[in-house]
This record gives C-alpha cells, structure tokens and sequence, in this order.
C-alpha cells in the first residue's frame, strides 16, 4: 500500500516536534515519537526533515528509528491495535480474541486493512497483565479486561471511526489492584516530609543513613545503593555539566506492573526520593524514563511535576536551599525490551539506539552524555525516600539481614486476586500463593522470564536476594498448564526483544526460539533437546549485556523440573528435520503457473 502524505503536513509536523523538543541530538527520540503522534507514521521525508532540523545524516535518524519497537516507517493505520502477548495473556484467550478482532475487521493479524484505516497485531508484555486481556491503542490509550462482547463492540467503533479517546471509558479503566500494603504502599505521598529531613542531616549524614538502611537496588541487580550514589558523588563532573540522576520506570520485563501502580499512587514519593539524590550528588538535572506502553501515564506526571515546581520541591533554590537547583524531565520509551539495561537506557536518552555499552566506564563515572550519572528503578528512589524520613535503622527493621526492607511483588496468572502486593523481604512463595489465591500451582516464575522458574517441590523458599532474588514479577502457572508452552513463550519473547547488538544473543535466540518451535510442531528428537542445552550454555557465557545472558532461564529451569514437557515432544532418537523444502518451492510454483508432479520435491521419481 502506497501513502503520500502532504509536505506541507510533514514540514508542520516536524518542525512543532523539533520546537518543543530542542533541535538537539539527544532530543531524537522525542521529536520521532511526538512526529509520528501528528502523521501517524514516519516517511522518509519526515527522517529527512528531522535529520536536517538535529545536524545528522538521515541514515542515523532512520537507524534509530528502525531499533524501536513503537516507531513505524510504513503506515500502519489510523487505529493501530496491537494486544498484549505475554504469556499469562495467552492463557488468557489473547490470541482468540485477536483472531476474532481481525475476522471482524477483514484484516489479516499484522497487516494494515487495504482501505489503511486498521492493523492488528500483538506487543510484548504491556505491563497490564492483573487486568488483561489488555490491548495498545496507537501506543497511547489502552484498554483493559477486553472480552468477546469488547471485541465486537470495538470492531464497530474502528468501522464508524469513532476516535479513540472518545470510546468508553470503563474500557480505559486501569486499576491499582493493590492488594497488601506495607511501608512504601501503606504511606501518604510526600510533599517534602523526607525532603526536610535530609537537608538538615546533609549529604554525608544522609548517605550515612542509606548505608545504614543497607538499601539494595529493586531493578534485579541488588547493587547496594548507597554505595552507587557515594561513587557517583565522588566522580568529577566535565567542565559546566553536571551529575544526573535518572529513575529507571522502563518495567519491560514481563509480568512486572508494580511501578506502573507506584507512580500512580506514589509518584509524589518517587520525586521526592530523587530530588534527595540530587542534593546527595550534586546533580541538577534528573529524567524519569517511562516505558512506551506506559504513555497513558504522561500527562500525570507531568501534572506532578508542575505541582512540586510550584511547591518549590522542584526548581530553583527548592526549599529556600542556596544552590540546590534540580529539575526533572519524563523521558518517553519506545519500545525496547533492552532498554531496561541502565546503559542502553543512557543511549536512548540520548537519542540513540538502546545499545547496551562496554563497561567500564560505568555509568557513574561517564553516564547521559558522558556525566556521571546514577540510574535507579522507581521503587528504589521510593524507598529511598522513606529511609530519608524515618532513618535507615528503622528501613533495616523489615526483611532480612542481607535484604532489607519490603518488595513489591506483581502477581499475576492463575490466581483469585492478581495485584500488588508488599511484603518485608523473606516472605516464602507458599505465603504469597495462599495470599493470592491461587489456583493448584505447578509452578511460579519469579522475576519475569529472566528470573527463576519455582516447582512446588520449592514453594518454601523465601523471596530475598539470598534465595530467590526478584525484580517484582510473580506468574502463578496452574497444573492446567503446559510448561514446555510457557518456556517457548518466553523464548520467543527473547528473540523478538534481541537488540541485536551481539551474536550470540541475536542469532542463539533467534535459534532457541526455532527449536522450541520446531518440537511444538511435533518434529522434536533427542538431538533438539541436547541443541537446546547447548545453546542455553552459550547464551549464559558469551553476551554482550545480562539481559541476554538470562534469555533461556526459563529454558534451563523447565528442562530441569518439568522434563516430561519435554519428553512427549522428544519422539525420536535421531535426528528428524523440520525444514520443508518443497513448501519453500511453493512461491516459485505460483509464480511459474506449475503444479504438476515435477515441480514437488517429494513427488519426484
């Protein structure tokens, strides 16, 4: 399908992105995303446009553009719906109500409809999956617990053109689902309460405080986080820059929505426990970078912002301080899986593609063009804020001796009541699962499909970085469900998500996934399944960034504790090929008119 948009469109479109988002190199990305907002998607005229507009060559705009996920260089229609695809999703009839969606659309998953109006296809996890089924609208609006009636009411909306923003409201409705709180839950957003007291203790007290509370980083890697601000503080700035602190809200690891619920209900807190990293630092100049599919949630923030600056707990001289100025920007995603790794989150704040660097130098030395720079994840800046308020012997109170405080924990899947829930670390799987009200578990995957897999031989171990450490994903699997299907789904997640950077992530992903597949389809052998562990050793050895050295976890642990999965799709001793050659042939046939005997493979002689 041809589109030619009016270049009197274009040059408007671009040239309001580039106004309101600086003509700067490290500004891309935004005048990308607000550009295909006004033209629905990218032509080449528009990266041509904006490659003049910044000062690069239009390949480089055209290569950023092509890295993520949200950006379109073809047009993909006026309403572009794509579902949500984790694998708690499938279970729950996504793919049938897609199906369905496109039976009444006349449209192919995938394809824009002839007449360019609509396109249907599918997403990565969108970070709704307590309330999925969950659908993408243009990458703005979403709507949730979608059904066959949803379906077909939607259908006729996309036919009547109805615009989005005016379909019903319930459809939109994104709930908390906050089903125990504790400390960071449990508490009143603050307007200053932590803010105060850091102050008066000053930097060296309060990182003191930090180190006391022995606050390690939510995000997964558990990186003690008074220790990554003291080295960061410690860096030399460039000459008139900066130290920058950046909150990490790129939750792209599936399963995970709890801090899509804590900058709902706390982002006041969040704020406030980044300003206090500010002043620890020395940084004035701070960035949320919020997840594409979490676009929905700008225009709040932004509403926070405002409301603090006005407060003065933004800004100029916040609190009256002499010096302590700081400001914070959102940063808007565009869907990038990789983009949760804190270097590739760099790069694409500044413009880049979101390709994760050679370290060192970390990010606290040479971060957001090349200052040093601390990146952490939402819930940290919020507890953070807590510890500044109460002190850190009382944070140190809750969990653990090696894991200090509460965890928020997503939970999803086959249970009553999916939600939130926060718990002091330590917490046994079998609580939460009681709790939650699940459904005769097999199985939970803990910390997304880069965490760990649990059978219930295993439900006694504990959630803490000393036993089953987590980033906040909790997918209950029932006896109902097939685990070799939840590993394949991850693995095809993985390689889709692949950056791309490296090979042995980009072409031993893209393998595992055709394996998996290849035994789904009934073709497996013994041969597959040795194939699979060895490329399971790969991956874990040689990548480039840990996002692909924990792309087959879920592969490891399925092979261990649900081996019979494996074992109805391993039929054969030897080796059995899934590659069709003559089906290859079959464009060659249509287009040589052929179908005779001699033209199949499997039919000659």
């Amino acid at each position: 399908m041809t589109v030619t948009l009016d270049p009197l469109l274009i040059t408007g479109a671009v040239q309001a992105a580039v106004s309101r988002c600086g003509a700067r190199r490290e500004a891309l990305v935004q005048i990308l995303r607000e550009t295909q907002a006004a033209l629905g998607w990218l032509p080449r005229a528009a990266l041509e446009a904006i490659a003049r507009r910044v000062g690069l060559t239009a390949a480089i705009v055209e290569g950023v553009a092509s890295f993520y996920r949200f950006f379109h260089l073809q047009p993909v229609g006026r309403y572009h719906l794509l579902w949500s695809d984790n694998v708690t999703d499938r279970h729950l009839g996504n793919r049938a109500l897609a199906q369905a969606l496109c039976d009444r659309l006349g449209v192919s998953l995938g394809q824009t409809r002839a007449d360019g109006r609509v396109r249907v296809g599918f997403a990565s996890c969108t970070g709704l999956g307590d309330q999925g089924p969950a659908l993408l609208v243009n990458q703005h609006q979403v709507l949730t617990r979608m059904t066959p009636e949803r379906v077909q009411a939607l259908a006729d909306l996309v036919e009547a053109d109805v615009p989005a923003a005016q379909w019903p409201a319930d459809w939109q409705q994104v709930d908390d689902q906050v089903q125990r709180a504790d400390r960071l839950l449990g508490a009143a957003p603050m307007h200053g309460e932590a803010l105060r007291p850091a102050l008066a203790r000053g930097p060296e007290a309060m990182l003191d405080e930090l180190a006391t509370s022995r606050l390690r980083g939510r995000g997964g890697a558990g990186f003690a986080t008074a220790t990554k601000w003291r080295l960061c503080a410690q860096a030399l700035a460039p000459e008139g820059g900066t130290r920058v602190v950046v909150c990490n809200a790129d939750e792209g690891e599936p399963g995970t929505f709890k801090d899509r619920v804590l900058l709902h209900r706390q982002a006041h807190t969040v704020v406030e426990g980044m300003t206090i990293a500010a002043r620890l630092i020395g940084a004035r100049q701070g960035f949320i970078y919020l997840r594409g599919e979490y676009r929905f949630m700008l225009e709040g923030l932004e509403a926070v912002l405002a409301e603090r600056s006005t407060q003065g707990l933004l800004g100029q001289r916040i609190l009256g301080t002499e010096g302590f100025d700081f400001d914070i920007a959102v940063h808007l995603g565009a869907g990038a899986y990789v983009c949760g790794e804190e270097s590739a989150l760099i790069e694409s704040l500044e413009g880049k593609r979101g390709t994760p660097r050679i370290r060192p130098p970390f990010p606290v030395e040479q971060g957001y063009l090349g200052q040093p720079t601390i990146v952490n994840n939402v819930e940290t800046f919020c507890a953070a804020a807590h510890i500044a308020r109460e002190g850190g012997a009382w944070w140190a109170t809750a969990g653990t001796a090696e894991s200090t405080g509460t965890k928020l924990h997503s939970v999803s899947g086959d249970c009553d009541r999916p939600g939130i829930y926060e718990y002091p670390y330590g917490v046994t799987i079998a609580q939460v699962l009681q709790d939650c009200g699940a459904r005769q578990p097999q199985a939970v995957q803990v910390g997304g499909p880069s965490g760990t897999c649990v059978p219930a031989s295993a439900f006694g171990r504990r959630l803490a970085f000393e036993d089953v450490p987590t980033a906040g994903a909790f997918m209950v699997f029932g006896a109902e469900r097939d685990m070799f299907e939840v590993a394949q789904g991850f693995a095809q997640f993985f390689a889709h998500e692949s950056c791309g950077f490296c090979t042995p992530c980009r072409v031993g992903t893209e393998l595992v996934r055709r394996r998996m597949d290849k035994l789904a389809q009934g073709h497996g052998s013994l041969f597959d399944e040795a194939e699979l562990k060895e490329l399971e050793a790969l991956l874990h050895g040689t990548t480039h960034c840990g996002l692909g050295a924990t792309a087959t976890n879920a592969l490891r642990d399925t092979l261990m504790h649900f081996r019979p999965a494996y074992e109805r799709r391993l039929k054969s001793d030897t080796f059995v090929p899934a590659f069709d050659l003559d089906a290859e042939l079959a464009p060659a046939r249509r287009v040589t008119g052929r179908d005779d005997a001699l033209a199949h493979l499997e039919r000659k002689g």
